[in-house]
């Protein structure tokens, strides 16, 4: 599986910067990015505990907000 990067286009910028974050990091075979704006996606992200955006889910952790997203991407 592969981690989830839960993000907004319409939200203040951070997930901009985690979508790019990941781009940068040439991740992008390696995360799964997951607009919020779908409803199957709020309830994946309702059910993993989400409340702030940007979030990453690494199968386990659900990493929320931009400084943690950006701290778990450089783990991957």
């Amino acid at each position: 599986m592969l981690p989830e990067l839960f993000h907004a286009t319409n939200d203040d910028g951070s997930s901009a910067r985690a979508r790019k974050a990941v781009v940068d990091l040439s991740l992008t075979e390696k995360v799964r990015f997951r607009n919020i704006f779908y409803p199957e996606v709020q309830a994946d992200f309702a059910a993993r505990g989400g409340t702030k955006l940007p979030a990453l889910w690494d199968g386990a952790t659900l990493f929320q907000g931009i400084d943690a997203v950006l701290e778990a991407l450089g783990r991957i």
